[in-house]
């Protein structure tokens, strides 16, 4: 393996051996990680092995997170820096932000999925820190190939994030609105784009930035669901130093650094009104003004909102401003959620079977078809979550229905046949025969684990199952399983 993707180091600080112990399983398959029960052995961690990425709990005994990360700082400057608290007052956000230079905070409790993706974005963080040094080293000794590795750069970019990424099929109903998404990319026009979490919003305003005239410029994007309005004001405007308590250094709006090309913010839905009338204005103006500064800042950036809430009806409540919805929604893709494009699944299952490391993997017709019959509330980001489990679990190289999740096996069995597919009533005596056959064969194969997994123990075997013991007695007899 290459140094450049060998796996990067995390040390985690928490003074509470449970929690330490519980982030060290959740992180070791994907990381190395060094773990420390207080700021002076993290300190002393720090001086003895190279560590990319420090996460630290926020309220330990002597120095708090920030503290300890203040001083990870100013002596490894390079290393991302996340804390771990179970509270987000808005001025403690800023002071670690601007004092300790915190990427991110991770908010107790935890989710395990959040964790690691929120760590790997931190990887390619530090991986992009590098990277950046290196260009910079390269543009003083030799510019002109630097001009000539910022193009390819570019043009991987562009690869990575075209229309063709939002995987479908022939008939998806997803094509007409990536067919009006290319039409429009073309045109400096403001774009909302709606749909539930989960079914790509930002891979399609990735996609709309890079066929736009505006590509070869920055694409930025902030998530407005995530931040207070005093915190966010500072991310999108910038502040100068001083501005407020904490502010040590001036910062940077988004909206500056973005100039020439697009800001997407995502989930515009969830800002305040009074936050609503400093976008407004920024919109109008075309420039923006930071924290503290006495003048504006002149800017010319795209603007590609996201939500998944329902503006028009926000706006008749008056909790969304007509004039902001209107400067936002020059046009509006709305992106069909999982579901509603069920033909899709198999190819963005294959899609992602093909991105794993262990190749040759494939999923049973079974396992398929009942992937395609679940209604995935989760959408895409759901889908891929499934596949990765099964992927996880499983051994060999064919993903049967015995590695789904139980949420999954749940939701099928309730569903009206057919109801997911859209398949015409002529179809529907067939396909339910279908789908009943799969789901005995998919009960049948969990009962049988689980008695196998209880050594016949009845009574535990329920309770897994999350049956009565009369229930369980009952399937055991409808599928021939009580001899």
């Amino acid at each position: 393996m290459s140094p450049a993707r060998a796996p990067l180091t995390v040390l985690v600080v928490d003074d509470e051996q449970r929690s330490l112990e519980t982030l060290r399983r959740t992180l070791e398959d994907h990381f190395t990680v060094f773990t420390a029960s207080s700021a002076d052995e993290g300190v002393a961690v720090m001086e003895n092995e190279l560590v990319q990425i420090v996460v630290s709990d926020q309220r330990m005994p002597g120095t708090s997170g920030v503290a300890f990360l203040r001083a990870v700082r100013e002596q490894w400057p390079d290393t991302v820096r996340l804390i771990l608290s179970g509270y987000t007052e808005a001025e403690d956000i800023i002071t670690g932000i601007n004092e300790a230079g915190i990427w991110q905070y991770l908010l107790k409790p935890w989710h395990p999925d959040q964790l690691l993706l929120t760590l790997q974005s931190a990887g390619e963080l530090w991986r992009l820190q590098q990277e950046n040094q290196r260009l910079t080293l390269e543009l003083r000794t030799n510019p002109e190939n630097l001009a000539l590795r910022v193009a390819n750069l570019r043009q991987k970019a562009k690869a990575l994030a075209g229309f063709d990424k939002l995987i479908r099929a022939q008939n998806s109903p997803l094509n007409k609105v990536c067919t009006l998404a290319e039409r429009v990319a073309g045109h400096d026009l403001s774009v909302l784009i709606t749909g539930e979490s989960g079914t790509g919003k930002e891979l399609l305003a990735r996609a709309i930035h890079y066929a736009s005239a505006r590509a070869e410029q920055p694409f930025v994007v902030e998530n407005c669901g995530a931040l207070p309005d005093t915190l966010l004001e500072s991310e999108l405007f910038g502040h100068k130093r001083g501005a407020f308590t904490g502010a040590t250094d001036s910062h940077i709006g988004l909206f500056q650094q973005a100039d020439g090309g697009t800001l997407f913010l995502d989930e515009i839905g969830e800002t305040s009104p009074a936050f609503q009338v400093k976008l407004l204005r920024a919109l109008q103006e075309g420039e923006i003004r930071p924290l503290g500064s006495p003048r504006p800042v002149a800017v010319d950036v795209r603007l590609i909102a996201a939500t998944n809430r329902d503006l028009e009806a926000d706006v008749a409540t008056g909790r969304f401003r007509e004039d902001l919805y209107y400067r936002i929604a020059g046009i509006t893709l709305y992106l069909p959620a999982l579901r509603e494009r069920a033909q899709d699944i198999p190819l963005i299952v294959t899609d992602l079977l093909k991105k794993s490391p262990l190749i040759g993997r494939n999923m049973s017709a079974e396992a398929m078809d009942l992937l395609c019959h679940h209604t995935w509330p989760g959408n895409v980001r759901e889908l891929q979550n499934e596949i990765r489990r099964a992927m996880a679990l499983g051994d060999g190289p064919l993903l049967g229905v015995e590695l789904l999740s139980p949420r999954v096996l749940h939701a099928v069995q309730t569903l009206e046949p057919g109801a997911a597919l859209g398949e015409t009533d002529d179809a529907t005596d067939n396909t339910s025969g279908q789908l009943k056959h799969h789901m005995e064969r998919v009960e049948a194969q969990l009962i049988k684990d689980a008695m196998l997994r209880h050594k016949g123990n009845k009574t535990h075997v329920a309770e897994q199952l999350g049956l009565t013991r009369v229930g369980l007695r009952m399937k055991l007899m409808r599928l021939g399983l009580d001899h």
